[in-house]
């Protein structure tokens, strides 16, 4: 029969672990649970000039995840390298002191290490150490910059901008040649960084071999009190779904709140069941332009099959490639070229008279102005199309895989707060080309088309 210790080498190489890493934290009197001897796993694997450069762990709330991040860094990165330096990072520096003493005295109580507090950090007996930083508002992670640190590790990841975090990745470096620097972190859904990290580390249409996640929830942590999990139980809405459930389709104040990859996301649509096709069009420059093709069924759902989506590009570049986009698919695509749906902008007059929507025309596309292109009412649109699964009311819009900008964009709308049943106005970010709504109103323009046509025709009828 065998011992809980060889149980536990089981677990740990079922995981990944190798055996030098879990004899650090036996040595260190830890013990972890399987999600978190995943993640350690994975932080190994940053070793190698092949494996990942971030590795993150969480999801649902009480998944164990400040536990499990001084764990990889004190007790086996720390160890296993003589003089490591390791910047911890949390909002609101009281909080991450009391909450990084409090961890310590649990999890290094077997380590010989020396505790300043006034400088927040940790020294073991080899001279690596651990450094608590914290941060009260963004403008104090410029602090940290030009320093340089062989792991950063980040909790509540989701409480920063994209471009905070890509400024304190660039202090994770190092002129070492026995240790490869790597980034750690740990989050829950929801917060002011959901899309990014969600971009970088979930979701699966943008698979990145450098950024790692692991997944937990509050199952994963078996010493978690259970009225705590029935308190997120009670919860409802977004907060039931991300804190209890760890589901990173939502956020709050998320506009879309139907949307389900596993319901929308698909790629089974056999073309030669398209009875019309259409096209939406959302010019951009500094941002996106994003060209969407779609066909619509004998049950009226519109299966959006394809998506060109760049920038800074002229008209007649992105006409080429729209005209190769649509040569993919069926040749009954080629007709929605002569009526593209489009918004306002494109046919404003410019300094010589001519517009883009003229440009276009040149290139044998026909942008066609939305009749009606109000906001509400073509994200209303939106909504009717994506049903309600919970409900049972079945959808009448999926997406294929590929259209990779607009499966990100969906999820991560929000309601305007001074008009909620619009959405917030969301801009790209200039550095990275990431984030902004282009693809969903190239969407809007496209069933606010359908839309208009249905009403006309039943007006006339």
């Amino acid at each position: 029969m065998p011992t809980p210790l060889s149980s536990y080498f089981e677990q740990a190489a079922r995981a990944g672990c190798p055996r030098n890493q879990l004899e650090n934290f036996l040595r260190a009197g830890v013990v972890l649970q399987p999600r978190q001897l995943a993640a350690s796993a994975a932080a190994r694997e940053c070793d190698s000039p092949e494996g990942p450069d971030a590795v993150g762990y969480g999801g649902a709330r009480a998944g164990g995840k400040s536990h499990w991040l001084l764990v990889q860094m004190g007790a086996d990165d720390c160890q296993r390298r003589a003089g490591i330096k390791c910047l911890l990072l949390r909002k609101v520096g009281k909080a991450n002191l009391e909450h990084f003493e409090a961890l310590r005295r649990r999890l290094f109580r077997n380590l010989p290490h020396e505790f300043q507090p006034h400088r927040g950090m940790l020294t073991f007996a080899n001279g690596s150490r651990i450094i608590a930083g914290h941060f009260q508002s963004e403008k104090d992670i410029d602090g940290y910059l030009g320093l340089e640190y062989d792991i950063i590790g980040v909790e509540e990841a989701t409480t920063l901008t994209e471009r905070k975090y890509r400024d304190i990745s660039t202090c994770c470096r190092t002129s070492r040649t026995d240790f490869r620097p790597r980034m750690y972190s740990t989050t829950n859904p929801g917060g002011v960084g959901h899309d990014w990290y969600k971009r970088l580390f979930i979701t699966p249409h943008h698979a990145n071999p450098k950024y790692r996640f692991i997944a937990a929830r509050l199952t994963d942590n078996r010493f978690t009190n259970p009225e705590y999990g029935r308190q997120l139980a009670e919860l409802l809405g977004w907060q039931r779904r991300a804190w209890l459930d760890g589901d990173w389709d939502i956020a709050a104040g998320q506009f879309f709140t139907q949307f389900r990859q596993e319901v929308h996301v698909r790629s089974d649509f056999d073309e030669r069941r398209a009875k019309r096709w259409r096209a939406g069009l959302d010019y951009g420059f500094t941002h996106h332009t994003v060209f969407l093709l779609a066909a619509e069924d004998a049950d009226g759902a519109l299966h959006v099959v394809d998506e060109h989506a760049e920038r800074a590009w002229l008209p007649e570049r992105h006409a080429q490639a729209i005209h190769a986009l649509v040569e993919r698919h069926s040749p009954l695509a080629r007709p929605s070229l002569r009526a593209v749906a489009a918004g306002a902008d494109v046919f404003a007059k410019q300094y010589d008279g001519s517009s883009i929507a003229r440009e276009y025309a040149r290139c044998g596309i026909d942008l066609r102005q939305v009749a009606d292109v109000d906001r509400v009412n073509g994200w209303a649109e939106i909504l009717r199309r994506l049903g309600d699964p919970q409900a049972g009311l079945a959808p009448k819009l999926y997406i294929h895989p590929r259209c990779r900008r607009l499966i990100g964009t969906l999820p991560a709308l929000q309601h305007d707060p001074n008009r909620p049943e619009d959405v917030l106005k969301v801009d790209v970010d200039d550095d990275t080309g990431e984030g902004g709504d282009d693809a969903a109103d190239a969407l809007r323009y496209m069933v606010a088309r359908k839309a208009a046509s249905l009403r006309a025709a039943r007006l006339v009828g």
